[in-house]
């Protein structure tokens, strides 16, 4: 069944190769199809034209649709992580190539931005104590990759 709703991500001639670079990172994930350029191009005939792909599910498409646009900061993609383990294979794989930032967030080796976030986070900044609460954001705001025993320590000490 197809999804109301299809992330579209712009390339500059590495949409299939981007594609490939991101279901080998997620379990679960595949190429579903590519479609080539034609007669009519505007891209080179028989060149990759847009790959559907699916990471743990959802679907993705990407374009080759050349220089004229660059991913910003403005848009992301927010990688839910259960464990510690699981944080440091998806920010190791996401960042190589690219560009750590701070507070979880990352940019990949063809600039798309990423967030890696422990479960925990959400849980810890939404506690009903609020000095908890404060100390938990205090502690993120210094971290580049999120260290969930970090963010424990701050929750139960400060």
């Amino acid at each position: 069944m197809k999804q109301k709703i299809t992330p579209f991500l712009w390339f500059d001639g590495k949409a299939e190769e981007a594609a490939d670079f991101y279901v080998s990172i997620f379990p679960g994930s595949k190429i579903v199809s590519a479609t080539r350029y034609g007669d009519a191009g505007p891209g080179p005939k028989g060149s990759v034209m847009t790959v559907l792909f699916e990471l743990n599910g959802q679907q993705f498409i990407a374009l080759n649709g050349g220089p004229q646009f660059k991913f910003t900061e403005a848009v992301s993609f927010s990688v839910d992580c259960k464990t510690q383990e699981e944080v440091d294979a998806f920010w190791q794989r996401l960042s190589a190539g690219g560009e750590e930032g701070p507070c979880g967030w990352l940019k990949d080796k063809y600039g798309l931005s990423w967030q890696i976030v422990p479960s925990i986070l959400g849980q810890l900044l939404h506690d009903k104590d609020a000095t908890k609460a404060q100390r938990v954001m205090q502690a993120m705001l210094q971290m580049n990759k999120i260290d969930i025993e970090g963010l424990k320590q701050a929750y139960d000490h400060g």
